[in-house]
């Protein structure tokens, strides 16, 4: 458990966190608009700040009291930055047992077992000047973890790549973390990072902690800072089957099922689907003459407000999941949508996060 109440001024800036407690399982991701205050509220939390002020402890140990800090080295705090931040004169390897050496504890994976998890085992002789910015990130990933943290902080460590190192490096972040079982801190202003990532979101707001919210909670309230970009969003979780012989591959569980084709299909380990809620249309009668593969009922739990002449059904799965569906004002009078009613939500398009 992260549990604090920080202040820190930079500049004109200044942080007051107020008082917060965060579950420290898994990935909590620090979210908010460029100048929010998330970089400085992970210096805070770090430690990287001389000037920070307040409370702060960590699974029960005390890191910061009023002007008493325990020094950064001593929270044994694994850091995977934007730029990577490698020793330019140093190789791959270099890099690493640098870490390595000053790692406060021994055990756990070696370098090798560690450059081969991430994927960069072919890589450990070169100079870290020549890699690629998505290679120069799994070194500072391997880098983070070989000092053997009991913290993983990454400060919008995706925001300088291309669109397939990212998606690559998500599928890379959340394995390591549920294999590793090391609490990850991490940044980013890209819902879709959160949605692929997040256990937990600390949302933040003019240095402020706005409120501290699960996934599901977050994707659950009409007015949730997630659905700035694309709108409202859903993220169902589940497993992949083996596809069948007309290449239909099933996501889900033993009560929600959805088959997906193509490239989707090929997804072995994704474990989460991301469903735009402008995607799901709605009947109030099970189709059986028409194109879309998925058809799910839905027990419609509220319709939010209308907006620009549209609304937002949110609906509960079978397995207790909710999905989103964006439709006209006029189509939920003209079926009767109420809260309570069902009905069949149409999926028109997903997108697995794997």
């Amino acid at each position: 458990m992260l549990k604090g109440n920080l202040t820190l001024r930079q500049g004109t800036f200044l942080l007051e966190s107020g008082p917060f407690e965060v579950e420290t399982r898994g990935v909590t991701v620090l979210f908010g608009r460029s100048g929010s205050g998330k970089s400085t509220l992970l210096r805070a939390i770090t430690g990287l700040d001389k000037h920070t002020r307040g409370t702060l402890s960590f699974d029960g140990e005390l890191w910061q009291d009023g002007a008493r800090r325990l020094p950064t080295q001593r929270r044994d705090i694994g850091f995977v930055f934007q730029d990577a931040a490698l020793f330019p004169h140093l190789t791959v390897r270099g890099n690493l047992e640098y870490a390595l050496r000053r790692a406060p504890r021994t055990g756990g994976p070696g370098l090798e077992a560690i450059a081969e998890r991430v994927g960069i085992s072919h890589k450990l002789d070169q100079d870290v000047v020549t890699l690629s910015g998505g290679e120069k990130q799994r070194v500072a990933i391997a880098r983070a973890l070989l000092s053997r943290p009991r913290l993983l902080c990454m400060d919008e460590p995706l925001s300088a790549l291309d669109w397939r190192a990212k998606g690559e490096l998500l599928t890379l972040i959340d394995e390591l973390a549920r294999e590793t079982g090391v609490p990850v801190l991490y940044i980013t202003h890209a819902p879709i990072e959160v949605e692929r990532l997040a256990s937990r979101v600390v949302f933040m707001a003019e240095g402020r902690i706005e409120r501290i919210e699960t996934l599901r909670e977050a994707l659950a309230r009409p007015d949730s800072p997630l659905f700035d970009e694309e709108g409202p969003v859903s993220v169902l979780e589940g497993t992949m089957g083996e596809p069948d012989a007309d290449g239909l591959a099933p996501f889900g569980n033993e009560r929600v099922c959805i088959r997906l084709t193509g490239p989707c299909a090929d997804k072995r380990s994704a474990t989460r689907l991301r469903i735009l809620a402008r995607d799901v249309s709605l009947a109030i009668d099970e189709p059986q003459r028409v194109s879309i593969l998925n058809h799910l009922p839905i027990t419609i739990e509220r319709i939010d407000p209308a907006r620009d002449g549209r609304v937002t059904v949110a609906g509960r799965l079978l397995d207790g999941q909710l999905l989103l569906a964006e439709i006209t004002a006029f189509s939920q009078r003209h079926l009767g949508l109420a809260p309570g009613a069902t009905a069949w939500a149409l999926i028109k398009s997903v997108a697995l996060m794997e």
